[in-house]
């Protein structure tokens, strides 16, 4: 018996009907993402659509009345008070991005970088660092609402002790010292996930670019510099869009911390606020106004964000 009639009696494989040489076959790939894609449509997509149009109608009640077209979104910069708390709670939700950029992503890439060159308690430490944000932000806003006290908080209790009483301060009551409070306290919560980001980008360098600038005479600081920091620079484009995403979308940290109405005097609203407002505390059109300005805010947060992907994919390209 010859060669090729060996080779034709042996059977054929069947061709893998999945997406790679070892993925699983379709129907089970479709079987795992549909329950996911179920519920992003149900939750995200869906309401989404129905703001859309919802904001082009007016509303008494809950009931739908006559179509207005873009009327919605004109009352919103026209009828008081939104024409005055809109522009404000815009330009606090700039100022907490800007702060939260400068203290969470900042203090999370150092302390990547000091855990990245640490071996013992490494683990314990990121567990440390993370734990605060797998918490409820309503939870740490209670919890910090209560330890910024001037009357009993362990925080001026602290500065009075060592003999700081010149710096004890009704921090949440304060307008000037009101939002910079809530954007610590939302950096310290949220710090330890930019951490984890930064610590994956860091040990995804490769060993031998490292050793190769100490070979040639380089410090630390200039290895972090002109190495370490420019290779991250796919890492910090994400950090830095969910960190937009997540800030101009905050809620819950601010309505803990200072109320549903922004308080001390407006000083700590945000946009996620005034939505809330229009929406439950509006009027009997409301539910019309509401729709227009969540619309507004998912075009903006969307537009940017993609704007923002772009610039830093250039940016690595040229790194390339």
């Amino acid at each position: 018996m010859t060669e090729n009639s060996e080779a034709k009696k042996k059977p054929r494989r069947k061709a893998n009907v999945g997406v790679g040489q070892s993925a699983p076959p379709w129907p089970t790939i479709i079987a795992f993402l549909l329950p996911a894609f179920v519920l992003y449509a149900v939750f995200m997509v869906w309401p989404l659509i129905q703001s859309m149009y919802f904001s082009m109608y007016e509303f008494k009640g809950l009931s739908r009345e006559g179509f207005v077209g873009l009327d919605n979104f004109k009352e919103l910069f026209t009828r008081y008070p939104l024409n005055e708390q809109l522009p404000r709670a815009f330009m606090h939700n700039i100022a907490f991005f800007v702060g939260t950029m400068a203290i969470q992503n900042t203090m999370g890439l150092l302390f990547a970088l000091l855990l990245y060159g640490s071996r013992k308690g490494k683990r314990f430490f990121q567990t440390v660092y993370t734990t605060p944000y797998l918490i409820s932000a309503l939870v740490v806003g209670y919890l910090w609402s209560l330890m910024l006290n001037p009357l009993f908080g362990p925080v001026n209790q602290i500065l009075k002790a060592i003999g700081l009483d010149a710096l004890a301060h009704p921090w949440l009551g304060d307008p000037a010292t009101a939002l910079p409070a809530i954007i610590l306290v939302n950096a310290w919560q949220w710090m330890g996930f930019p951490m984890l980001l930064f610590a994956a980008g860091l040990a995804n360098i490769s060993e031998e670019i490292r050793e190769a600038a100490r070979m040639d005479g380089a410090t630390r600081w200039q290895l972090f510099r002109k190495i370490e920091l420019p290779l991250l620079t796919p890492v910090i484009g994400i950090v830095t869009v969910l960190t937009f995403i997540g800030n101009f979308n905050a809620f819950g940290i601010v309505w803990s911390l200072g109320g549903v109405d922004g308080g001390p005097a407006g000083s700590t609203d945000v946009l996620g606020l005034v939505f809330y407002r229009t929406a439950f505390r509006g009027g009997i059109d409301a539910f019309g106004l509401a729709s227009a300005l969540a619309v507004l805010m998912f075009f903006f947060i969307f537009g940017i964000s993609t704007i923002a992907l772009k610039k830093f994919r250039k940016v690595e390209d040229q790194l390339t």
